[in-house]
């Protein structure tokens, strides 16, 4: 079990930071062998990335939604999240490859990504009795105290 972190808590991070979130949906339940490829095919790519933080993923937490699977990541730059889906050296072209031939436009499993650049010091976070997530594992997990104990003073943190 995590370890808990009684009170208020925060994050911070150096420098400007990329969120991107990235998940599939089951639209069709009876076809299971056309999504369960697709739920084998995240873990492989996060293995890879967290054995090589020299490509930029900081963190990732995965999150179950009614039917399918959401990955919350954190990357150093878009930069790196880029070159990393379109490396031929990794796992993420062939399984966008199988995708293809497998699901394709059939509907039976939708796909979805969204990314978002934010500037250095652009972002406010707090965690109440919480073990370190998201951010705060991509960064520096710190009690929200003194002048981090509101959102308005969080967000107008100066950086390092």
């Amino acid at each position: 079990m995590p370890q808990l972190f009684p009170g208020r808590y925060t994050a911070q991070i150096d420098g400007p930071f990329v969120v991107f979130l990235i998940g599939m949906r089951v639209n069709q339940l009876w076809a299971v062998h056309k999504w369960l490829p697709v739920t084998q095919a995240m873990p492989r790519m996060l293995r890879e990335l967290f054995t090589q933080p020299e490509l930029g993923l900081l963190h990732a937490e995965y999150a179950i939604t009614w039917r399918g699977v959401m990955v919350l990541q954190y990357w150093r730059s878009f930069d790196q999240l880029h070159a990393y889906a379109h490396a031929r050296n990794a796992a993420h072209l062939p399984a966008w490859a199988a995708f293809n031939r497998a699901v394709g436009n059939n509907g039976s499993v939708g796909i979805w990504h969204e990314t978002y650049e934010v500037p250095a010091g652009r972002y406010e976070t707090v965690y109440g009795n919480m073990p370190a997530w998201g951010l705060a594992k991509a960064g520096t997990h710190l009690p929200a105290t003194g002048k981090r104990s509101t959102a308005r003073d969080r967000f107008a943190q100066p950086q390092p």
